[in-house]
């Protein structure tokens, strides 16, 4: 195989060709998929996962995971329902919850970077407890009366479009974050970061600065993401994105991110959120239960993390063979 055509056969290449041939697929053969309602539905169900990857791309790539923001997500959510409860203004309820996402990603950041703590276990034991605090604030009520503006900018389709006036926000964010992981310095020093630690610190890199940063805004983004999770389903519960840490860190690695870090794109990570909530949507479509859409999920996850390890073992294996080959 040509030099060429080997460097751009990578695995977001690869993932981004089967969205294609996905949505292509999709279409032409599963009913209603191509009405601008379901398009609809698709992208805004896909949201808060496309959201939360963007900074999570970036912490996976500094060599960190943070697992607790579907319970970040529950959090604001349920703090939003309990002050607008309680009659407080939606225009200041959602700065409120916004700064309580910067606190709970605060609070990961510090347990990791300050007190050495691998973030694996920092965050399974914040996932519990937020979303034990998520309960406590709002108990098993649900929340639905929000101002009818805001439920319609959370739910509502441009014109008769398909494309929802939720998807606005997320494009600018996206042009935010792949300006600053590809075409900055801190871009570059978070795949210094995560290829090597030591050798980024001696190059100059504040790594404990950086990741902190990192956990900051993957909190920040959760707790945006909590405020639309609650204005697009009209609901504010505490339950709220239960286990949308699993779909969140599956799209990311699905899409070519290394969970060791110092690899991937954000075009991959994309890629492979839509990659993920297209297969979603068509198995709702063809009433595939929503168990069997878990089983699928956590395949693809086993998938994103296994294969690319052995196609590294098998180019490593093959260039060992070529080195042995020209010695002799």
């Amino acid at each position: 195989m040509p030099d060429s055509l080997k460097h751009s056969v990578r695995w977001d290449t690869a993932v981004g060709a089967l969205l294609i041939v996905l949505l292509l697929c999709s279409f032409a053969f599963v009913d209603n998929f191509g009405n601008a309602l379901n398009l609809s539905f698709l992208i805004g169900n896909t949201l808060p996962i496309a959201i939360i990857a963007l900074p999570m791309t970036m912490l996976v790539i500094s060599g960190e995971v943070d697992l607790s923001v579907g319970s970040t997500v529950g959090l604001s959510g349920a703090v939003m329902g309990a002050l607008w409860n309680n009659g407080m203004a939606i225009e200041t309820i959602i700065p409120l919850c916004l700064l309580l996402g910067v606190v709970c990603g605060l609070i990961n950041g510090l347990l990791v970077t300050r007190l050495g703590l691998p973030s694996l276990a920092v965050t399974i034991g914040t996932m519990a407890a937020y979303r034990g605090i998520a309960q406590i604030v709002l108990g098993s009520d649900s929340v639905t009366d929000f101002p009818s503006q805001y439920l319609d900018f959370g739910a509502n389709r441009i014109g008769d479009t398909f494309i929802p006036y939720a998807a606005l926000p997320f494009v600018v964010l996206l042009a935010i974050a792949i300006v600053v992981l590809h075409a900055t310095r801190m871009g570059r020093s978070l795949f210094a970061t995560g290829a090597n630690e030591e050798a980024a610190r001696f190059a100059g890199v504040r790594v404990k600065r950086l990741k902190l940063s990192m956990f900051v805004t993957t909190g920040l983004l959760s707790a945006l993401t909590g405020v639309f999770w609650a204005l697009h389903y009209a609901s504010a519960r505490y339950d709220n994105a239960t286990g949308l840490e699993l779909s969140v860190i599956a799209a990311v690695l699905l899409g070519g991110i290394d969970f060791d870090g110092g690899k991937g794109t954000l075009g991959g990570a994309i890629a492979g959120v839509f990659l993920l909530g297209t297969l979603q949507n068509v198995m709702s479509l063809l009433n595939v239960s929503a168990q069997s859409q878990i089983v699928v999920t956590g395949v693809l996850l086993v998938i994103s993390v296994l294969a690319p390890r052995v196609g590294r073992q098998i180019a490593q294996a093959r260039s060992r063979k070529r080195t042995v080959t020209a010695v002799t």
